[in-house]
């Protein structure tokens, strides 16, 4: 079966134009993700595990690779080359990201932030609200947070918040960062058997985990990214 997502060779580095120095995040990449299945990143701090991810995702524009995705019907786009258009899209329809971090609108209540990526897709808002009431109990988020902004959470709550978000709209590929890293034991158990039933409904999933026995417990396939080389040589400098 062909991989959903296929990475080859790709490398991120970032550019201080003040010091003229290029600082390598991640290098030579080279995965595969399938439908049903985790693959999970490992490695030291520095190996740019996170990196990946925010390609993949397009927060960071690559330097180097390619990154085919193919979709539904078997088309393919190499989103190291794809228009901020067609991102747009994959995001909205078929890409999810669990980050670490809660962004959202600061008045807007809990579960609409959670019901979000549901009623973009057109689901209606009752229809959504149902759907995020039953995963917000399952993350043992209490009721009576539901209608409060979740900006005032604490960093459990938020990181709850933030799963329910990324895991509601069951997207064609789900990328994790970390998404238990704040939470207690109870409340991760929770969330590795909801990862278990995404997976049993065909999403491919490419995930960072902080503990190895999730890496464990979770993964089909385990890559494992080591610390790029630094550059330490000056870029050449602008003949006049």
């Amino acid at each position: 079966m062909n991989p959903i997502l296929e990475i080859e060779g790709l490398g991120k580095h970032f550019q201080l134009h003040d010091q003229n120095k290029l600082i390598p995040s991640c290098a030579n990449v080279r995965l595969e993700v399938h439908g049903g299945q985790l693959t999970a990143l490992v490695g030291p701090t520095g190996a740019g595990k996170s990196s990946v991810l925010k390609c993949v995702y397009r927060t960071y524009l690559p330097s180097a690779g390619r990154m085919i995705y193919r979709d539904a019907a078997g088309h393919t786009t190499d989103l190291a080359l794809a228009s901020e258009h067609r991102m747009l899209e994959l995001r909205q329809r078929d890409i999810g990201f669990v980050t670490q971090f809660l962004h959202c609108l600061p008045r807007r209540s809990a579960i609409d932030v959670v019901c979000e990526p549901l009623v973009m897709q057109g689901v209606s808002r009752d229809d959504a609200h149902r759907r995020a009431s039953e995963l917000l109990s399952l993350l043992h988020v209490p009721e009576r947070l539901w209608g409060v902004p979740p900006a005032t959470f604490s960093g459990g709550e938020k990181q709850r918040i933030n799963l329910a978000r990324g895991l509601i709209a069951r997207p064609r590929l789900l990328l994790l960062d970390e998404p238990t890293a704040s939470l207690d034991p109870v409340t991760t158990d929770r969330v590795i058997e909801l990862i278990d039933s995404i997976k049993a409904e065909g999403v491919a999933m490419l995930a960072i985990f902080h503990a190895p026995e999730l890496v464990r417990r979770t993964a089909n396939q385990v890559v494992e990214l080591t610390r790029p080389v630094a550059v330490s040589e000056l870029l050449e400098p602008c003949t006049p």
